[in-house]
């Protein structure tokens, strides 16, 4: 079970007006032909940019954000490729 996809889930149809509730739940009693079609599909696909953008959010609020930094060091050429670089 994707647990942080049912949180976010939650989280959308908790701030959805009452039109978009009533709307959501006409989705969900559609004919399960068209609603088993549409999960056919990939996000990528059907994914407005309001979309992706929500998405993208939603993925970078589920990385802890106080992971340290890497160093210019760290990420330099020279410290990747060494003497091929």
């Amino acid at each position: 079970m994707n647990v942080k996809l049912v949180e976010a889930l939650a989280r959308i149809v908790g701030s959805l007006t009452p039109e978009e509730r009533s709307l959501l739940e006409e989705k969900l009693q559609a004919s399960p032909d068209t609603v088993s079609e549409e999960k056919s599909r990939p996000f990528h696909e059907t994914a407005t940019p309001a979309e992706w953008a929500q998405a993208f959010r939603e993925w970078a609020e589920s990385h802890p954000p106080n992971q340290p930094h890497l160093s210019d060091e760290a990420i330099s050429r020279e410290s990747i490729y060494g003497e091929r670089g």
